[in-house]
């Protein structure tokens, strides 16, 4: 079964649906993959994008049998990068195993929530694959270039305490608390002020990327400094209680 999404109010979630083969992508699951991205960055009401998945993994990477397939008419760089310029913030809710370049698939979302039955590995020296250039620039910008060396060219799998440590997982729960942490990142994110919010995770993203547009920056900067929000977000601090914004 290809990825489902679903869109509810400011949430949208992808679910991936092939846990009989650990939930590996076959190339008509990136033309999905891209095709619901896209769909999720053209509604303006969705600020939050989560990407999980059914079963023991989350997982295992594209499907190698396929890699000259052509069936396959977009790239497996090519979704993960939509999902790294994905309009949302994206939460990769991660429960199990994640191989090969799924590894690179949560990299790409802002944050990585796993529990304590995730490990990972990255394989492609072993089967003689060189990783594209912006999966390894994601590898070094949030891990390190020691920790990507490690990974890629020894294909050596790490526990989820490790991936905690070194910056793969933004959060590491007992498999019990997944969910519900998920949920309040989830709701959190999605009460903030939406200019603030979506601004800030663009440019965060593009300074670790080292493509940074200083004058888009400060244009976004100053729209959120003349928005109704930020006078909602003022009047809600000062009366102690929740705001209630617009995105305007």
């Amino acid at each position: 079964m290809t990825p489902e999404l679903s869109i509810e109010g400011h949430i949208a979630t992808i679910t991936l649906r092939r846990p009989r083969v650990a939930n590996r992508l076959d190339p008509v699951d990136l033309s999905t993959l891209i095709d619901q991205v896209a769909e999720v960055n053209a509604n303006e009401a969705v600020l939050v994008l989560r990407l999980q998945a059914h079963g023991k993994y989350f997982c295992s990477g594209y499907d190698i049998t396929q890699i000259s397939s052509t069936k396959r008419h977009v790239s497996f760089d090519q979704m993960v990068d939509a999902f790294e310029d994905a309009r949302p913030v994206t939460i990769a809710v991660l429960q199990g195993g994640v191989y090969g370049g799924a590894t690179d698939l949560a990299l790409a979302c802002d944050f990585r929530i796993g529990s304590h039955t995730v490990d990972m590995f990255m394989p492609a020296a072993r089967l003689g694959l060189h990783f594209y250039q912006r999966g390894m620039q994601r590898y070094v910008s949030r891990l390190g270039v020691n920790m990507a060396k490690r990974l890629f060219l020894t294909a050596e799998k790490i526990e989820a305490a490790e991936m905690l440590s070194c910056g793969f997982l933004t959060h590491l729960v007992e498999a019990e608390a997944l969910e519900g942490t998920a949920d309040e990142l989830t709701h959190t994110l999605a009460g903030m002020a939406p200019l603030a919010l979506l601004g800030m995770k663009k440019h965060l993203t593009r300074i670790a990327r080292g493509v940074l547009d200083a004058t888009e920056l400060q244009r976004d900067i100053a729209r959120a400094a003349q928005s109704a929000d930020l006078k909602e977000g003022a009047a809600a601090w000062a009366a102690k209680r929740a705001p209630r914004f617009s995105g305007r």
